[in-house]
């Protein structure tokens, strides 16, 4: 596997546009699209959360129906959450405008969007915006690193990825790109993702790993415990790099599947690292777990508390806040089998060992704590499973940027 330049348009035959049509910012893009002429197999993975938005509904049928997909019309500002049958209808006009403006069925169309829950759509921008993304559909790097960034909200940085891996002799391309800085939270995570690939794949496999993957990346990372109305992730593929159509869970289908971990675990990464007010990634590793699951619930836990956040924000050594969200986890362990060490780029300190505090230097402790990415690395020594989860230390800027968003 090779990293490359680009995002979702690095893929033979996607194209991308991005457009400010004024839904709710007013100095910015707020609207791209994904399109290939191409029919695409499609899979998704979507919110747990039983209050969805319209278009998650939307693309849900969709995915479900069997039907190939040609694309993807995406709004930032408003969420189309909360909007009843009205909503249900923006989605059905949306992809009827790209239906009359590219000729493709509107029943392959997927809609998405972000923003404010609870505001209608502004249905005529919406429609004329599809107007202007078809005309400005380009193949270029540009155009898709573009589009990363008209789906932002209070994202501080687009999230975009390429990788170029070999299938059977045919070199094959996936692009991505997501957005998410705010509630953020399992399962999946609050996001917008869109990967594309001109890998040839069967329905069933893309899916199966597609739900796989997403266990442990987009479902490893949090915010804030607060799981979106919104979170869609949604793959196509449209076959152009015309290798043997993968059917069967072979070689090439385990090749896939790795490129497809390393670009969601990349996107994973960046949108805890942009979390809302965040100043470092925190990342807990669980090592030598009884059970996979375990290890997840775990980690999941440490990053997710808002103690242990404080802690990683404040450079404050307190083993006990990390413990603490270890044993309300719901997962059963012993105490006295547990290591924890803290560890950056500035070095490693055993801060907890086996049920009693060890001799450690409090100020180098704090050191490494400081680093842009801080590690709590947990050893459970009760098995061989291992997971990491990934967010952010809580500041006093996310409190500011949630006191006033929707204004």
């Amino acid at each position: 596997m090779e990293i490359i330049e680009g995002g979702v348009t690095a893929a033979k035959g996607f194209t991308a546009a991005n457009h400010a049509a004024g839904i709710k910012y007013t100095d910015r893009d707020d609207m791209a699209m994904i399109f290939s002429k191409t029919p695409c197999e499609c899979a998704g993975t979507f919110t747990s959360n039983v209050v969805k938005a319209a278009c998650v509904l939307w693309d849900t049928d969709i995915v479900k129906s069997g039907s190939p997909m040609h694309g993807v019309v995406i709004n930032a500002g408003i969420a189309n959450a909360c909007t009843g049958n009205e909503g249900f209808e923006a989605c059905i006009k949306t992809a009827e405008a790209v239906e009359e403006a590219l000729g493709v069925p509107y029943s392959t169309v997927a809609v998405a969007s972000t923003g404010v829950i609870g505001m209608q759509l502004p249905i005529d921008k919406i429609v004329n915006g599809v107007g202007a993304l078809s005309n400005k559909l380009s193949d270029t790097i540009e155009a898709g690193t573009m589009a990363s960034k008209a789906i932002m909200t209070t994202d501080t940085v687009n999230k975009e990825v390429a990788v170029t891996f070999t299938v059977g002799g045919k070199e094959v391309t996936m692009g991505a790109m997501s957005k998410g800085s705010g509630m953020i939270h399992p399962n999946m995570c609050t996001m917008l993702g869109f990967i594309t690939t001109n890998l040839s794949i069967s329905k069933k496999l893309l899916q199966k790993a597609l739900s796989e993957v997403v266990k442990d990346t987009f479902n490893m990372i949090t915010v804030d415990g607060d799981t979106s109305t919104n979170d869609t992730l949604l793959i196509m593929a449209n076959g152009l790099a015309e290798n043997k159509k993968i059917e069967s869970e072979n070689e090439d289908y385990v090749t896939f599947k790795e490129a497809l971990l390393y670009v969601c675990e990349n996107l994973a990464r960046r949108m805890a690292a942009d979390g809302e007010g965040a100043s470092k990634l925190f990342t807990a590793k669980v090592v030598n777990a009884k059970t996979k699951e375990d290890a997840r619930v775990l980690a999941r836990a440490v990053v997710g508390s808002n103690l242990s956040k404080a802690a990683i924000y404040g450079c404050d050594a307190n083993f006990g806040r990390f413990l603490c969200a270890m044993g309300y986890s719901g997962v059963d362990f012993d105490q006295e089998k547990v290591e924890l060490y803290f560890e950056s780029e500035n070095g490693k300190e055993k801060v907890f060992d086996k049920g009693s505090l060890p001799e450690f230097d409090e100020a180098k402790a704090a050191e490494i704590m400081k680093a842009s990415e801080v590690i709590v690395l947990i050893d459970m020594n009760d098995g061989k499973a291992s997971a990491t989860a990934w967010g952010c230390d809580l500041t006093e800027k996310y409190v500011e940027i949630n006191a006033d968003y929707r204004s």
